[in-house]
């Protein structure tokens, strides 16, 4: 997949003393990144659409809508997007900080989590923030701090047995051979291959690649592709096999998935 082309201007802001958090909604064309860039923040960033997609050195960070991504203050970092979107930022200085992990990861986004940044998004709010405003995003800290936490919902891997396979099934995420095949692909066993994707992905290969085709399926939906034809392009030989695999990630079917983020870019 080419890389984005549109170069965005990196946030430049200093943390105030006496406001540590700050938040922040950004309309963001398709095809677009941020430059590589660090800040003395922590920063929470989430998308309402789509997935997040966040380099951090030479790993790529997933996250579709019910996950956001954590990055550490001083942490070089570029964002990009693929398609349009509206990305929302809590940035964290201070004290509070120390209550987030020391690496990036993805966080889940409960459902209190959603209708706050939904919130924040409708009713944008400008420093100097208010009490009100203070304390709606504290309790937005309270919820991010306990979420349960994800290395990436779709991890990466330079592993040279693992590499060969996850890029043949981006490339081609409706290839649908059988674990043993894939395994002869790296000149390896089953058991091995196997062994090695619990080790380096935390998954196993038909998860990851479940999630591979989930990430690839929403901007499709977006876009307005019909179910059955998305479910075709994806490896499935029946929409209702597609349907079932994308209600248990994301909780709803592909069309309500549609009716609640299509357009949320525009």
């Amino acid at each position: 997949m080419a890389l984005p082309t549109h170069e965005l201007v990196a946030p430049n802001f200093d943390p105030a003393p006496d406001a540590p958090l700050f938040f922040r909604t950004a309309c963001i064309p398709d095809n677009s990144a941020y430059p590589a860039h660090t800040h003395t923040w922590g920063e929470f960033v989430y998308s309402f659409s789509g997935v997040m997609e966040v380099r951090v050195g030479g790993k790529t960070y997933l996250a579709p809508p019910q996950y956001g991504l954590w990055l550490p203050p001083d942490l070089e970092h570029q964002g990009l997007s693929r398609y349009e979107s509206v990305h929302c930022s809590l940035y964290i200085s201070g004290a509070l900080m120390h209550r987030f992990p020391d690496k990036p990861c993805a966080l889940h986004v409960s459902s209190l989590v959603c209708a706050l940044l939904a919130h924040l998004r409708q009713y944008p709010i400008t420093p100097p923030y208010s009490d009100e405003s203070m304390r709606l995003l504290q309790v937005l800290v309270d919820q991010l701090a306990n979420a349960d936490q994800l290395d990436s919902y779709l991890p990466s891997s330079q592993d040279p047995l693992l590499t060969p396979i996850l890029s043949l099934l981006e490339e081609h995420p409706a290839d649908n051979r059988p674990l043993n095949q894939l395994a002869a692909l790296a000149h390896t066993t089953e058991r091995t291959l196997m062994r090695r994707a619990r080790r380096e992905l935390g998954i196993s290969i038909a998860e990851w690649k479940q999630r591979l085709r989930l990430v690839k399926a929403m901007p499709k939906l977006e876009a307005g592709e019909k179910v059955e034809s998305v479910a075709l392009e994806m490896g499935y030989s029946s929409a209702s096999a597609f349907i079932a695999m994308f209600k248990k990630h994301l909780g709803v079917t592909p069309d309500e998935y549609r009716r609640r983020f299509s357009g949320e870019g525009n």
